[in-house]
């Protein structure tokens, strides 16, 4: 049997971003009370590349860099909250962490602080500081990080939560747990879906939450099958119809998506070069129809040309 696919630092990107405060708020209390949460946070990740830019580090981009305002009590005014995800055991790690920030020290001043999360299976692999020195000289970078298997024995308390990193902690850890076993990794895929249900999330953050989920928690097409048939009977039996429609979209999409392709690939297999400006045309069609009508055309045009005026006149 395929032992499930998990993609674990991605996901939480994207999380973090929609949720920033309450990632705040979850795993850094102390810090989030700093931060003047009416002002709009900005995420500088494009900025990052150009900040971090080192060809002798494996991992070049920091995970996310976010620009906040801080309560008026504070001496400064900005604070550059910079977040590593780190889903594996890596030695060079603290190291990583202390050149990324002199590099954002360097660029934003001192208003800069790393944080970390681990969401490795190494309980004993806790990296927090970076320490250099040689012939008197001495540097030292202590850094905040949340180790998440601690929340394994924390289950019950993440169970009553209602922030939304309560259930993304707990599918992260149920996704390393099952990483063996796909039958596992159903039966809690199916338990955290309905945990979504009954923590009266709205409608926008059940979607949100389960596109993680379910990037996570990734299952052979057989097991996928019965979760969609299993998701789309307790959503009959709540009156919640949110994520079968998602699912729904995704398959129109990929039927889209494939059909694109066919027109392409036969046009290449007739005439071997296509124009990018052709591809893009294309790319922009959203009618099923209409792309099954110009695979028949691609297949029977005498040129490039003649199929392109073709697609102009439809």
């Amino acid at each position: 049997m395929t032992k499930a696919s998990t993609d674990l630092d991605n996901p939480w990107k994207d999380v973090i971003e929609l949720y920033f405060e309450d990632f705040m708020q979850f795993f850094f209390p102390k810090i989030h009370e700093l931060i003047d949460w009416n002002q709009p946070c900005e995420f500088l990740d494009k900025e990052l590349q150009k900040v971090v830019r080192d060809a002798t580090m494996k991992k070049r981009l920091v995970d996310k860099l976010v620009k906040v305002w801080l309560k008026e009590d504070n001496t400064a005014q900005l604070l550059y909250i910079h977040i590593e995800i780190q889903g594996q055991k890596d030695e060079n790690f603290a190291q990583r962490v202390f050149i990324y920030y002199y590099r954002l020290y360097d660029r934003y001043g001192p208003n800069v602080i790393s944080l970390a999360i681990l969401g490795d299976t190494q309980s004993d692999w806790r990296p927090k500081r970076y320490r250099y020195s040689l012939a008197g000289f001495e540097i030292s970078c202590t850094f905040p990080i949340i180790k998440l298997l601690d929340y394994k024995k924390k289950w019950k308390s993440l169970e009553k939560s209602t922030n939304p990193f309560s259930i993304v902690v707990r599918t992260h850890l149920k996704a390393l747990e099952t990483r063996d076993s796909n039958q596992k990794r159903l039966y809690w895929k199916k338990k955290l879906f309905k945990a979504l249900y009954e923590a009266n999330y709205s409608e926008q953050e059940i979607l949100e939450l389960f596109r993680f989920l379910d990037w996570v928690m990734a299952l052979p097409e057989e097991l996928e099958k019965r979760f969609n048939d299993f998701s789309a009977q307790h959503e009959e039996e709540k009156g919640m119809p949110y994520v079968t429609s998602i699912e729904r979209f995704g398959i129109q999409k990929g039927i889209l998506e494939q059909a694109r392709k066919s027109v392409v690939d036969a046009l290449r297999i007739r005439f071997k070069r296509v124009p990018q400006s052709l591809v893009k045309m294309l790319q922009s069609i959203e009618d099923a129809k209409l792309l099954s009508d110009l695979l028949k055309q691609a297949i029977l045009a005498d040129s490039i040309k003649t199929f392109k005026q073709g697609l102009e006149n439809k």
